[in-house]
């Protein structure tokens, strides 16, 4: 049997990838008034999927407290 290592290459690869997820997901998460790190959870299999449900049927903090903003005026 052939055992398969990971190369550089490899990890590279899922360095990148790593990066490319949790990036946009950072800014939105600190965008929407929750805690930038939540997004590190993009980066676990299946997880990642109910953070993508959460962020887009949550209501977020921020608009919260524009709405408390607005109605304090």
């Amino acid at each position: 049997m052939m055992e398969q290592q990971m190369t550089g290459t490899g990890l590279l690869g899922m360095l990148i990838t790593g990066i490319i997820l949790v990036v946009p997901f950072w800014k939105i998460c600190k965008k929407a008034g929750y805690p930038a790190p939540l997004s590190l959870l993009v980066l676990i299999p299946l997880v990642n999927l109910g953070l993508f449900y959460f962020l887009a049927f949550a209501d977020w903090p921020v608009f919260r407290s524009q709405e408390i903003a607005r109605a304090e005026k």
